[in-house]
This record gives C-alpha cells, sequence and structure tokens, in this order.
C-alpha cells in the first residue's frame, strides 16, 4: 500500500493523557467527515477542525511502502536521546491509510506507536495506543481504547452518551475557535460535575510549537 502524508515532524504532545512526551507525529492526508476545503465546512459532519490535512507539505510525502514510510517517521526521533520513541499518527483520519504493515514496520525500528482518530473505522492490530475522539453526527465504531478526547461543546451531543464506552482516560478539549474561552468555562464546569472526565488543554499551542 501507498501512504501520503501532510507532514512528519518532531515536537511534543500537546493534548490528552500523553501531554509534555516527546513524540514524532505523522499526519495522514485525508478525512472521511470534511475535504479539508473551507467552501464545504459548513456542510461538513466535523465543521470545527482547525488542522490542515488536505496534499502533501514540504515536510510530508508519498510513500511507496510501509517500510519507506517507517525509516522517514524513524529518522525524525534524534540520536541518543533515549527512551522509546513514539509515533503518534493523526491526520484527518489516520486510519484511512494505517494499516497492519505499517504498524509492523513502525514496531521493527523500535517505535511505539498511537492513534488519533474519529472513531468511525476499525483500527489495525498492534497499536500501542489509541485515541479516540468522537464527532457528533458521525457513526462511531471504534468504542474502546486508551483514551477517549471529545471536543466540548459539539452541538446536539452530550459527554454522557459515552459514558458507557471502554476507556482508561476520558478528557474534555475546550473547542477553539471565537467563544473559546467560554467554551473553555463550560469544560471546567462540567469536569468539576463529572470528575470522571479530565481537561484537556491545547498545550502546543500556549507554547507556541507544532
Amino acid at each position: 500500500m501507498a501512504y501520503t502524508v501532510k507532514e512528519i515532524f518532531y515536537t511534543l504532545q500537546g493534548e490528552g493523557a500523553n501531554a509534555g512526551r516527546a513524540a514524532v507525529f505523522c499526519r495522514f492526508s485525508g478525512c472521511n467527515l470534511w475535504t479539508g476545503r473551507e467552501a464545504d465546512r459548513a456542510t461538513a459532519i466535523c465543521n470545527f477542525c482547525d488542522t490542515d490535512f488536505v496534499g502533501v507539505g514540504p515536510d510530508g510525502g508519498r510513500f511507496a511502502s510501509a517500510s519507506e514510510l517507517a525509516d522517514a517517521v524513524a529518522s525524525r526521533w534524534p540520536a541518543g536521546g533515549g527512551g522509546r520513541p513514539l509515533v503518534v499518527c493523526t491526520g484527518g483520519e489516520p486510519l484511512l491509510q494505517l494499516d497492519a504493515a505499517a504498524v509492523e514496520a513502525f514496531h521493527e525500528r523500535g517505535l511505539e506507536v498511537a492513534v488519533e482518530t474519529n472513531g468511525t473505522r476499525r483500527p489495525p492490530p498492534g497499536l500501542d495506543w489509541i485515541c479516540v475522539s468522537p464527532k457528533i453526527g458521525a457513526a462511531l465504531v471504534l468504542d474502546h481504547g486508551d483514551e477517549l478526547k471529545l471536543v466540548y461543546p459539539q452541538e446536539g451531543g452530550d459527554p454522557a452518551q459515552f459514558d458507557a464506552l471502554n476507556f482508561q482516560h476520558r478528557f474534555l478539549q475546550p473547542m477553539d475557535g471565537p467563544r473559546q474561552a467560554e467554551n473553555m468555562a463550560l469544560a471546567v464546569a462540567y469536569c468539576l460535575a463529572h470528575p470522571r472526565w479530565r481537561l484537556s488543554v491545547q498545550t502546543h499551542k500556549v507554547l507556541g510549537i507544532r
């Protein structure tokens, strides 16, 4: 299988349970909930996305094999850095492309493999960390994992609808945008009233890193 990747870069994870951890981000191109074109945003299932996942960027590429992709990702990890290297597969929707061959190739190079997905597709076997970020209006087929990270608030959505799902960690992440301060207050209030949920803040935006 060939892979189309928007960007591959080394940074600190900014959100959720692994916030602050060094990671190589592999952002796959494409999504099944929005084309990525502003002209289509208003009619998209996910109309609040803040990420550019269209095409191939200057530090992305098209890779003819899982081995080529894994080599590109592994090369971003600093030599002699110590620790187990982590790759975060994200998008767009990474599970449109991420398959068992890529996961195996990452593991062969010593990488721990995490995915950030909207939960509308089944994952390949062997993933080390699964983070699901549900989008209201999209059918959720992935109902278990390590981390549930819900952008909040979403029109027509109540976090309680996910209470029965099997996740070790649950985060509310205030929706960015013109109402970000109001959304932050709403998320804080919900976490205080429902302490099984924790607050996730996009620290990479605060720090000014990717």
